[in-house]
């Protein structure tokens, strides 16, 4: 009987807050270059630290925007600067930093490029790998480009590289839904070539090309020696949970930002 008495005493103990109550997990989607490049071992961490589970996914920056504004995510991570046109009051804070890089197979001999040819690449006026001086081998150019508007990468790689103007519109040009698609297939394609973030490009089995001489490295980056710097940004609804102001607060704090930069992505604080 005395056993009886007791299970009902812990079960109103826990009624009345005696016992914790578990955070609910949090969903987050969006940007494939951050999921990959930092934020899926953030949220490891995070958990690591709280006991709060954090789920995210890829699938690109529009698929997040998307996600967030339908409330089927707590968060969004994105590389596209959305505070220029936002009618839906998602606070954009950013986390990090990261680069435009163009990748290519590793078995490919081409080391650099100037970025001229890389825009003759995308107008379609250079197609093969020999007028590099490679293997005389079509250049398939994977582009992430999503059905409802241009990725982060895409967004970037026009204002960036391609100066404004549109790609050309050719047979080697190969659309997908995501950076992460465009990077696994670049690890499978000899002949295949694209612009990525360096975030995530340094995690696959793929050769950063050098821009002009100058190699895609977390210091030549930080230094100002390679260009295409562009931010990397968690995007949060009007009103957050408070567990996601939380893990938004730990991303931005000293020690956040450490466990960013010990992963070889590029912090806030690396740039200070």
């Amino acid at each position: 009987m005395k056993y009886i008495f007791l299970i009902i005493f812990l079960s109103v103990s826990c009624l009345v807050s005696v016992c914790p109550l578990r955070a609910e997990p949090l969903a987050g989607s969006g940007c494939s270059v951050s999921n990959t490049g930092y934020l899926a071992e953030l949220a490891i961490e995070y958990e690591r630290l709280t006991g709060v589970e954090v789920f995210v996914k890829g699938g690109g920056s529009v698929t997040g925007i998307d996600d967030l504004r339908s409330g089927r995510v707590d968060f969004a991570a994105s590389c596209m600067d959305i505070m220029k046109d936002n009618p839906f009051n998602i606070r954009s804070v950013q986390v990090a930093w990261d680069a435009l890089v163009f990748i290519v197979h590793k078995s490919n001999p081409v080391e650099s490029l100037p970025i001229n040819k890389i825009r003759s690449i995308y107008s379609g006026e250079i197609k093969n790998w020999k007028q590099f001086k490679g293997d005389n081998a079509v250049i398939t150019v994977f582009m992430s480009q999503s059905r409802k508007g241009l990725s982060g990468v895409d967004s970037s790689t026009r204002e960036l590289v391609l100066q404004g103007r549109e790609p050309g519109i050719a047979g080697n040009i190969v659309p997908l839904a995501s950076s992460g698609i465009v990077e696994q297939m670049v690890e499978k394609t000899p002949g295949g070539f694209a612009a990525t973030g360096f975030s995530s490009a340094r995690k696959r089995d793929v050769k950063m090309l050098k821009i002009d001489g100058v190699k895609p490295t977390k210091e030549n980056i930080t230094a100002g020696r390679y260009p295409f710097r562009r931010p990397l940004f968690i995007l949060l609804p009007e009103k957050p949970k408070k567990e996601v102001e939380k893990f938004v607060g730990y991303a931005l704090s000293a020690e956040g930002q450490k466990f960013i930069s010990s992963l070889g992505a590029i912090s806030l604080t690396d740039m200070e």
